[in-house]
């Protein structure tokens, strides 16, 4: 990579040798992209990683306590990288490091080459990276498993990583359709009568999976392979009495589904399918009374071959800072 960490020389105080690391970075027109327009990349990492970052010239001073600047180190350097194997760098790319960077060797010039040990999802629109060590292992249960299992918070990527498998999946030919759906549950309030067809009344249920695959294919695409029917987004009623043979599948919200209906679900799995089913435990909007499906099939399904099971917290938000830690405020006064 060509990164030096430049130390202190010998003379200084011990005091001094806490407080500042050079990295020295010999492609100044990397070290530009870096940096980022403004130094808003530099800006991101001093935010929230609490050190102070000087530019000199090709060199970087990360200014702080010793674990703070050995971990802002690690993301610089891991960054470059990305930047030297030809990829960009966005604010997500930002945060996937500051949450996957680990600190490793010393002055002695070891350096941490994340993007190698990444997995990216080449979608037609974008490639897509976990961004936390929670999200990679769940993508690469996804292509292991016949069946996988997300469980977690809000906000921390479930069902936007699986579109995107499955999306991955589907371009690669590995599948030959991608079937999303949702329990049409409605979120703690009557939304009484529904004008309109049957899709313009379980729409409004759909748009978030409407959303992540306009996120992965371009629109007139996506129009195109749902009237061929090779995408198909259908509230969880739907499935009852068919075998899903060749297709990625995805059951979203799965919490609000009944215990029978899971059941039916998981049972539709044909030959050649991949299942992920994604849920959050703490949001069940079934009535009172009726037992989660999903939480029947996590304690039933456990240990099974084939099945994994793959669970997030708050600290895996990918949204606004602000989602985790309103989840962790939730989360702390339930408990309490």
């Amino acid at each position: 990579m060509g990164i030096t960490a430049l130390t202190p020389p010998p003379n200084r105080t011990a005091a001094e040798n806490i407080v500042e690391t050079v990295l020295e970075f010999p492609d100044n027109r990397l070290l530009i992209d870096l940096c980022g327009e403004f130094d808003r990349n530099l800006a991101q990492v001093e935010h929230q990683m609490g050190v102070h970052i000087l530019r000199r010239g090709n060199r970087l001073a990360v200014i702080g306590d010793k674990a703070a600047r050995e971990q802002a180190t690690a993301v610089l350097r891991s960054l470059y990288a990305r930047l030297e194997a030809g990829r960009g760098i966005g604010a997500g790319d930002i945060d996937g490091a500051m949450r996957m960077g680990r600190p490793m060797g010393d002055a002695a010039g070891e350096q941490i080459e994340l993007f190698k040990s990444s997995i990216e999802l080449r979608t037609r629109k974008k490639p897509i990276e976990p961004r936390t060590e929670a999200q990679k292992a769940y993508v690469a249960n996804l292509f292991q498993n016949e069946l996988g299992f997300g469980i977690g918070p809000a906000g921390t990527g479930k069902t936007y990583l699986a579109v995107a498998v499955g999306v991955t999946m589907f371009i690669s030919g590995a599948v030959e359709k991608i079937i999303l759906s949702r329990p049409a549950v409605e979120a703690g309030e009557r939304l009484g009568f529904l004008p309109g067809d049957m899709k313009e009344k379980v729409d409004p249920y759909m748009q978030p999976l409407y959303d992540a695959l306009n996120d992965f294919l371009p629109s007139k695409q996506v129009e195109k392979l749902i009237q061929e029917k090779r995408i198909e987004i259908a509230p969880l009623a739907f499935m009852r009495g068919r075998t899903l043979s060749n297709a990625f599948v995805v059951l979203d919200e799965a919490q609000n589904a009944t215990a029978m209906q899971m059941k039916m679900f998981l049972t539709r799995l044909g030959e050649g399918s991949r299942m992920v089913v994604t849920g959050d435990r703490t949001q069940v909007d079934l009535p009172r009374g009726t037992p989660s499906g999903l939480s029947e099939a996590e304690r039933i399904l456990k240990g099974v071959k084939g099945a994994s099971f793959n669970y997030f917290t708050s600290k895996d938000v990918v949204r606004h800072p602000l989602v985790g830690r309103i989840i962790e405020a939730y989360e702390a006064d339930e408990s309490a």
